[in-house]
């Protein structure tokens, strides 16, 4: 292995200090909590999504003192699974922290290697390739990493990430686009239509999936998270709603008795003052 240089750090043993700190409370918790006994691997699942999305938020409103609050309450549950595992005897905290070192070491052969990579793509390539050459036999598939149960945008952002990994992707972004009208000009002319006929919902349906999956492959092609710009054009619209139904209210009037065109009026004033 190549010597690699790294900074000291001053504040390591701080550091260390800290997380054995939590390891003790963990435990003490663990022996001696009636509510921290009780938990099990699948009554804290759905909290570190909960925790997961909490960490989003805080991320998308740049807010670093919740950021440090969230990132805790993950570490938290971390630690917690571990310890839960170490009681059914299948691995500890030393197992994962030593697995996830191995796993970074393997797949970052430009930096423990004789691997050359010197922009980012060839580096996401080769820990595609790697990660697929981990798996043998067990899921062969490129696209076998993919969680299932991923939200669907989050889904189609990882599937194209990891097509491009290996090579399957578009030349340029002008194709993309090219890719993007196509789908909406077919989208178009079969479901954009004057009359009040029933259209056939189950081919709306995958033409309209079609589209956003060509919007999505050009947000990635133009370095933009597809699932953050959609987050913050949601907290956008309810903080302007908001503002609509405060401002409404002040004046004695009630949302559900305004006329669009009244509320129009307090939107456009959310706008300037949002």
């Amino acid at each position: 292995m190549p010597e690699i240089k790294i900074s000291p750090d001053p504040n390591r043993k701080v550091k260390l200090d800290a997380f054995d700190r939590l390891l003790t409370i963990m435990d003490e918790l663990r022996e001696n909590c009636p509510w921290d006994k009780k938990q099990t691997l699948e009554t804290l699942r759905h909290l570190t999504i909960e925790e997961t999305y909490e960490l989003s938020d805080a991320i998308i409103e740049n807010d670093l003192d919740e950021v440090r609050k969230e990132l805790g309450d993950l570490m938290l549950h971390n630690v917690f699974y571990a310890r839960i595992a170490s009681e059914k005897q299948a691995f500890d905290i030393a197992d994962v922290l030593n697995g996830v070192c191995d796993k970074l070491v393997e797949r970052h052969p430009h930096i423990y290697g004789d691997v050359e990579a010197t922009d980012e793509q060839t580096v996401k390539e080769n820990w595609e390739k790697i990660k697929l050459k981990e798996k043998g036999n067990k899921n062969p598939s490129v696209l076998g990493g993919v969680p299932t149960s991923l939200p669907a945008l989050v889904k189609a952002m990882r599937i194209q990430e990891k097509a491009r990994g290996i090579g399957f992707d578009w030349e340029k972004k002008e194709q993309v686009w090219e890719k993007v009208e196509e789908e909406m000009q077919e989208f178009k002319a079969e479901f954009n239509v004057d009359k009040s006929e029933n259209i056939n919902k189950e081919k709306a349906q995958q033409e309209f999936g079609d589209l956003l999956f060509s919007l999505i492959n050009y947000a990635r092609f133009i370095d933009i998270n597809p699932e953050e710009a959609l987050e913050r054009t949601n907290k956008k619209f309810i903080k302007r709603f908001q503002f609509l139904e405060r401002e409404s209210a002040k004046d004695g009037k009630s949302i559900s008795s305004m006329t669009l065109a009244e509320m129009d009026e307090y939107w456009e004033r959310a706008k300037w003052h949002l």
